[in-house]
């Protein structure tokens, strides 16, 4: 189980858009099991992968948490700007 959060200068709107397509449809093809501006959860592969987007003043946080898609949830961070 991994836990992570990250920060990115990008707006809530566009984080929600990147994560969808990285981890749902298109990308690693979980299924997207709660959708809301400031909460994606989805499950497959006999795991899951939840990410809280919190906006602040000048930045939005991003916290993960994921059970079999850790590595993937690492690339994706690492890969946001």
């Amino acid at each position: 189980m991994l836990k992570l959060e990250t920060k990115s200068k990008l707006p809530p709107e566009k984080i929600v858009d990147e994560i969808k397509g990285f981890f749902g449809e298109g990308g690693l093809g979980l299924s997207l099991e709660e959708d809301s501006s400031q909460c994606l959860s989805f499950q497959g592969g006999g795991g899951y992968v939840t990410a809280t987007i919190c906006p602040e003043e000048r930045e939005t946080r991003i916290e993960f948490v994921s059970q079999e898609w850790e590595i993937q949830v690492k690339k994706f961070t690492s890969e946001l700007k």
